[in-house]
């Protein structure tokens, strides 16, 4: 089953296989949104059927929690937890700094709550996802519904300054609908191109009225965990400043894969 895997879903998975090793027993774990996240969770699931692991989620979104019930995974509310030990998630995009753009399934605001709750946030990541600089990737930015397209105005109106290459900005639609995220609202995706400062940006960006969150985590994530399709992994610890390469058997996961 692994041979039929595409190399980014290789990559994806033994991203989140290396990335479950962090799971101790007992532990209150995040657990991220996105089709990377999914994995981490699937093999969270398979540690905690096969070996007992004992482990509390807390979902980032309905679907993650969804995904997370099903495979046996215990979970609870944020307010139910607290506080976590861990939170494990993917990115859509990550630069040297560790910094990261996130929102691309649009759970952003929730992911960044459960995140800043964390002792500690690991990022799982295909190498695809790492950039020079922040920005390629559209930048999710969550807005109340109310007023919308006068927030969507003053967001365009603020990019004038500030350092950015592209102004675009265009509501996130599904299907014949605005986008609406767990929290009720909607998303608006700015195309900047390049941000030349990521810090300053999302300070100014949520002063905006109307601004619930934006997708930029600076100064969050700790780890990133990059997989390649070989099955090579590599460790980026930031507080460390560590580099550790890894590799995951792919044979060694047959029933994991069988079971998806």
């Amino acid at each position: 089953m692994s041979a039929e895997l595409s190399p980014i879903d290789r990559a994806k998975f033994v991203a989140a296989k290396r990335a479950v090793d962090y799971v101790q027993d007992g532990m209150r774990v995040g657990l991220g949104t996105g089709s990377t996240a999914a994995w981490m969770v699937r093999c969270l699931g398979e540690l905690v059927r096969e070996d007992g692991l004992r482990v509390t989620g807390v979902p980032t979104s309905r679907r993650t929690a969804e995904l997370a019930q099903k495979l046996g995974i215990k979970i609870v509310t944020l307010d139910e937890a607290r506080w976590l030990d861990l939170t494990i998630d993917g990115a859509d995009e990550f630069d040297g700094d560790l910094n990261l753009i996130k929102g691309g399934g649009g759970a952003l605001l929730q992911e960044k709550i459960v995140a800043t709750a964390s002792d500690q946030m690991i990022v799982i990541a295909d190498v695809a996802k790492e950039v020079p600089a922040l920005g390629a990737f559209p930048l999710p930015v969550e807005v109340i519904p109310f007023g919308w397209q006068t927030t969507k105005a003053l967001i365009e109106e603020t990019l004038v300054s500030l350092d950015v290459l592209g102004r675009d900005a265009t509501l996130r639609m599904n299907g014949d609908s605005a986008f609406i995220t767990d929290e009720g609202n909607y998303i608006v995706d700015l195309h900047l191109r390049r941000i030349g400062n990521p810090r300053q940006f999302s300070l100014v960006i949520n002063q905006i009225p109307g601004v619930v969150e934006n997708g930029l985590f600076i100064d969050i994530c700790d780890i990133v965990i990059v997989g390649h399709a070989t099955g090579r992994v590599e460790v980026r610890d930031i507080n460390n400043g560590t580099v550790e390469d890894g590799q995951i058997d792919f044979a060694a996961n047959e029933n994991l894969f069988a079971e998806f």
